[in-house]
């Protein structure tokens, strides 16, 4: 048996990139840092092109009982005016629905999957990556607990503190933070009309994100996520500490952003305070790299593009990358392959990541609340159907969810 790709990071990207590669007979490994996995993590969206993906993995019938199918998206301002309104995955004419999920959830069904398919010996914990070297024939790799490994290639899944990134670019200026913090939180709640309705209300400086991720214990109650979004720091400084990314929130300091939010039909400080415990995050990403390639090394998802979480890309654009990467190693010497990926992948995810600098699709919002910051009764004195139009189908186009 060849010697197998080695995966570094055991995240979403990287068990999707080792259930394709075992679907087309290549060996690989997954080294997941972590002692052990457990189900982290709030809401997100994943896109149509994503599952698209996963289901070609035969993963969608254990999802999709895990998630919500979201139906309609929906732009408003702080007082619920409705901006700009899209039909969603199966229901906008797609073959593959967009499915709302908790992180935790989904990567527990891509998880379960890696070790079935693959088998324990090849999905390790514990396996903190440290560094590496290559030859024309292969890549040793080195862990923490003084392992090494032999492989064809080493692919850093390694989210975005990711240490093979770090090797590759000594000199990366490393992650920007926009000034913006995070409170994110999931709780069972009355469901808010169908049940599968995802909205974005406000703007940059202050935005609210709902969105069903699971059913509920009842026919009327859905697991539900929701973000609130705030401009409290100066985008010039230095993020916040890494121990400050994940840290539980405080009632008194969300409070005041969420109690300017009205929303018919969803009674929004209710939930937030009902809310047993919730999580704050800074909006950060990193600059795009001018190469993720170097021999038998590549990035993969977060590693290689770290992106602000508007338009729910990152998740979706991390499992392209594995499809696509899978795809090219089948066909191609090791090396010739990645040089492929990087060609394809590099480009298409910086243009995504700038534009979600600019606020992506949901700078519908900004653009109305920089007319309109009271609320309007008339859209179209606002701005035109054509100029919203332009904003969102065009970054439906950049990402790829439209052909």
């Amino acid at each position: 048996m060849s010697a197998p790709i080695l995966i570094a990071g055991g995240g979403i990207g990287g068990l999707t990139l080792a259930l394709s590669l075992h679907e087309r007979g290549i060996p690989c490994m997954v080294l997941e840092a972590a002692a052990e996995v457990r189900q982290l993590g709030v809401g997100i969206n994943t896109l149509t092109n994503a599952i698209r993906e996963l289901t070609a993995l035969d993963l969608l019938e254990e999802l999709d009982a895990v998630a919500i199918r979201t139906r309609e998206l929906r732009y408003m301002d702080r007082f619920g005016n409705r901006i700009w309104t899209e039909a969603r995955g199966l229901h906008a004419g797609h073959d593959a629905p967009q499915l709302s999920i908790h992180r935790g959830r989904m990567h527990g069904v891509l998880w379960r999957a890696a070790l079935a398919r693959l088998g324990a010996d090849a999905v390790r914990t514990g396996m903190r990556l440290t560094g590496f070297t290559q030859t024309g024939e292969g890549v040793t790799a080195r862990f923490a607990d003084g392992t090494e490994l032999q492989g064809r290639a080493l692919i850093g899944a390694d989210g975005i503190h990711s240490m093979l990134r770090a090797a590759l670019h000594p000199n990366d200026p490393g992650i920007r933070w926009n000034g913006i913090q995070m409170w994110r939180g999931a709780i069972e709640w009355p469901r808010y009309e169908t049940g599968d309705v995802m909205f974005v209300a406000g703007d940059m400086k202050e935005k609210l994100v709902f969105y069903p991720i699971g059913r509920g214990s009842t026919p009327e109650t859905r697991l539900t996520n929701w973000v609130v979004c705030a401009q409290i720091g100066d985008p010039t400084r230095p993020p916040p500490r890494r121990e400050d990314w994940a840290r539980p929130g405080q009632l008194e300091e969300v409070l005041p952003h969420v109690q300017r939010f009205r929303v018919p039909g969803l009674d929004v400080e209710a939930m937030v305070r009902a809310t047993p415990e919730f999580w704050e995050y800074p909006m950060c990403d990193r600059d795009p790299l001018p190469f993720w390639t170097q021999g038998r090394v590549t990035l993969l998802g977060d590693a290689a593009h770290a992106m602000y979480p508007t338009g729910s890309n990152g998740a979706s654009q991390a499992i392209i990358d594995a499809r696509l990467l899978a795809r090219l190693l089948g066909e191609h010497p090791v090396e010739e392959a990645l040089k492929a990926y990087e060609a394809e992948r590099l480009p298409a995810t910086r243009d995504i990541a700038l534009s979600n600098r600019r606020g992506g699709p949901e700078r519908v919002v900004d653009v109305v609340s920089e007319r309109a910051p009271d609320g309007f009764t008339d859209l179209d004195a606002v701005i035109a159907h054509e100029e919203l139009a332009a904003i969102a189908r065009g970054y439906a186009k950049l990402a790829g969810m439209v052909r």
